[in-house]
């Protein structure tokens, strides 16, 4: 079950300075993606020559009530992987709830025995939708 490290996404509050911030760590803005629907952006920032490890700053436009008081944003750890559906297969039979099932044949969210949110998210293009995934509710949080 091969695995490849995508990224790690923090929610930011203060978008134009928390990229100041990361430029200031000599970091430099490598991809974006801006949702009008979802009103949120995804700014991800890397060193040079650690463009294939960035940290995701995820905004959301019309802000986030959600956010710790404590200042403490970590939002989840993102790897590839080769079958979302067989991985996801593989961690259920070994017990590990998925809260967020790979309805879309592309995305899942589980978490690790300390609640660390792990994004999984297929290589290459979508699987198709297939059950049990396409019918299965949401469980807890991610």
């Amino acid at each position: 079950m091969p695995l490849k490290y995508l990224h790690t996404m923090v929610r930011v509050a203060d978008l134009e300075k928390s990229i100041a911030f990361f430029e200031l760590l000599g970091m430099k803005e490598t991809r974006r993606y801006d949702s009008e629907g979802g009103r949120f952006s995804l700014i991800f920032m890397a060193a040079e020559g650690d463009e294939d490890c960035p940290v995701e700053l995820t905004y959301n436009w019309d802000g986030d009530d959600g956010l710790p008081s404590d200042g403490r944003h970590f939002g989840h750890l993102a790897y590839r992987v080769d079958n979302i559906y067989e991985t996801c297969q593989h961690l259920m039979d070994n017990g590990v709830t998925i809260n967020r099932p790979p309805r879309d044949g592309h995305m899942a969210f589980v978490r690790s025995p300390d609640n660390i949110s792990i994004e999984l998210l297929q290589a290459g293009d979508n699987l198709e939708p297939a059950e049990p995934w396409a019918s299965m509710e949401n469980t807890g949080h991610w």
